[in-house]
């Protein structure tokens, strides 16, 4: 049942229809961000403003920690947003009203240092698997596989059967299984989702498109992307828009077969917040007037939030990477549009949140969200990719880039490395690196049954956590003929048995596209390339130092040694081919995306 603390209007969010929200709902938004916009103007943040999108509601468990004896198995909801940042969220401390997410962390499991790949289609294949990406297909992205890498066993740009996926387990295990989103592992036939164990399935195969229509977004996939209902290549209906679409996918599947008795198994993998940045407008015109307080701004507004949160430690400097120039140093025509960029990334993000309230609300009311294990997750850190820099003449002939047309059908909108850093705060660096700002996601568990309502962890934790946790709750076996699971069960840490997943000297390692990362402990040790770094190596403590701003390698040499053979030993495991000494990612992209053409 809902607890009695639901705030007004929540109820609204929730039952919101397909393509907007109420008014009344919409005005109590705007009068939301306007008071938000007031405390920048006044440099004044109290905390009853503060705490203006933790809209939350508890679960009330007969039994909050665990039930001792199962009558059902679980449903699992996996639902995955798509480049969306760290702290966008407001139980992570951002301004975006998104009460349903914060809802599920305040019913739930919050983990605050939880770690992906820092690229989307390596955290999929190990979110699908279990299993580290350089075993099952995607030791690197199609797009940018180097050329020493092209061809060899972990590199097909595929899942290549190494491993078996939760889908196909579950299902053999008496679930129903059912796909509507974001795939990106693969086109051929036997790699789509309806090979690999969903029985129900509606996906995008590329790593992006269009919003609205079927349309790629960028010049470097050259064909229209790939639509799929099971095996069988389709078009879009003309009035498609992806979020809304997918969700009235899964909540359709669901209600098919609610009756017949079986858990079902739903991966929700929206487009959402991937470039195209794109929505219906209303959602954007919300957040106008907050952006224009700037990213300087916005990004100290949520570092003060987090600590006040209790998620971050105070007095930590931010970071900004000299590319990122100051806002108040731009002309006023480009301060309008950036501004305007941000909105539309807001709205994409409250659109997304609405439609997953209409999931869970939909799962309430068939009475089946409290056996539901419901997860929420973002692949990878903020996007700080500028296409229309490097393609412009293909974004002005193909696409309405005006102010006045941003964000709606026939847009193209990207938000950029200030925006994607404030996506990140407090970390560095962004999507594509082996830094916190690009491999640090949010991660939510919610299952009324077995897991403590508003629990909060800083235990360590990966995408590869995540199939041996599910299977354990589900009560099924990793398969025997599969590679083995890279990851750890989190239930004995969900069901408050152990305070972490990871012992103190576990090492945990991971590789894309030459930037790389050894988790110890408290310690990292990581190393980016150019433009995210200088291709060395360097020692952080996060717990002292989350933002990585103070390298420890030349006082701790032997700590770094035993880091580094931990590292060697995890690329001989996997079968890690490094990228060459020259390896430079848009070079390497460009030269692909010709040699597809």
């Amino acid at each position: 049942m809902v607890g009695c603390c639901q705030k007004a209007g929540q109820q609204q969010v929730l039952n919101a229809p397909k393509n907007e929200g109420k008014m009344q709902q919409a005005t109590r938004n705007k009068q939301l961000r306007l008071a938000l916009w007031l405390s920048f103007i006044s440099r004044r943040l109290p905390l009853q403003l503060l705490c203006i999108t933790a809209v939350t509601c508890l679960f009330l468990p007969s039994d909050p920690i665990r039930a001792a004896a199962q009558e059902k198995r679980p449903n699992i909801l996996l639902i995955v947003a798509d480049d969306m940042g760290w702290s966008d969220a407001g139980t992570y401390g951002g301004e975006i009203f998104t009460p349903n997410i914060d809802r599920l962390a305040s019913q739930g499991y919050q983990f605050l240092n939880f770690h992906v790949g820092s690229m989307c289609a390596p955290t999929r294949s190990m979110l699908m698997t279990g299993v580290d990406n350089h075993v099952v297909g995607l030791g690197n992205m199609t797009e940018l596989v180097a050329d020493n890498q092209r061809g060899r066993p972990g590199y097909e740009g595929r899942l290549n059967g190494r491993a078996v996926t939760i889908a196909t387990l579950l299902n053999g295990a008496g679930y129903h299984t059912y796909m509507a989103g974001k795939w990106h592992l693969g086109y051929t036939r036997e790699s789509l989702p309806a090979s690999q164990g969903f029985e129900k399935s509606f996906i995008l195969a590329e790593g992006g498109a269009d919003n609205y229509e079927k349309k790629s977004y960028t010049p470097t996939y050259p064909t229209p992307p790939h639509f799929f209902d099971g095996l069988k290549e389709v078009d879009l209906p003309s009035d498609f828009y992806s979020t809304q679409f997918y969700t009235d996918k899964m909540i359709g599947w669901i209600e098919a077969n609610k009756s017949d008795g079986k858990p079902f198994f739903g991966y929700l993998a929206y487009q959402a917040v991937h470039m195209p940045l794109q929505v219906p407008d209303q959602y954007t015109r919300r957040y106008l007037w907050t952006y224009e307080a700037g990213w300087n701004d916005i990004k100290n507004f949520r570092y003060q939030r987090q600590v006040a949160l209790g998620i971050v430690p105070p007095g930590l400097q931010l970071t900004t990477p000299p590319i990122i120039p100051d806002w108040n140093s731009l002309p006023e025509g480009e301060r309008r549009m950036d501004a305007k960029r941000m909105a539309v990334y807001a709205g994409m993000l409250e659109y997304m949140d609405m439609s997953i309230g209409r999931v869970l609300q939909y799962l309430k009311d068939k009475g089946m969200l409290d056996n539901t294990i419901v997860i929420f997750m973002s692949d990878n850190g903020g996007e700080a990719h500028e296409l229309m820099d490097h393609f412009p003449d293909y974004y002005a002939k193909n696409f309405n880039l005006t102010y006045e047309h941003l964000g709606q059908r026939g847009s193209f909108v990207e938000y950029g490395p200030a925006w994607a850093g404030v996506s990140m705060t407090p970390f560095s660096n962004f999507k594509s690196s082996a830094s916190e700002g690009g491999v640090r996601a949010p991660f939510i568990v919610s299952y009324p049954k077995a897991v403590a309502v508003g629990q909060r962890t800083d235990a360590f934790a990966s995408v590869v956590d995540v199939v041996p946790t599910l299977l354990q709750f589900a009560g099924v076996k990793p398969s025997s003929g599969s590679a083995p699971l890279s990851g750890r069960s989190m239930t004995a840490l969900l069901t408050a048995e152990s305070a972490q997943v990871y012992p103190s000297d576990a090492s945990i390692s991971q590789e894309l596209s030459g930037g790389a990362a050894v988790y110890q402990g408290d310690y990292k040790l990581v190393r980016n390339i150019p433009p995210y770094g200088d291709r060395k190596w360097h020692l952080y403590n996060l717990r002292a130092d989350p933002t990585e701003s103070k390298d420890l390698a030349s006082a701790e040499p032997g700590r770094v040694k035993t880091m580094t053979e931990a590292y060697a030993e995890y690329l001989k495991k996997n079968g890690v081919i490094e990228v060459p000494e020259d390896y430079d990612i848009a070079v390497q992209a460009n030269r692909n995306a010709q040699a597809r053409h």
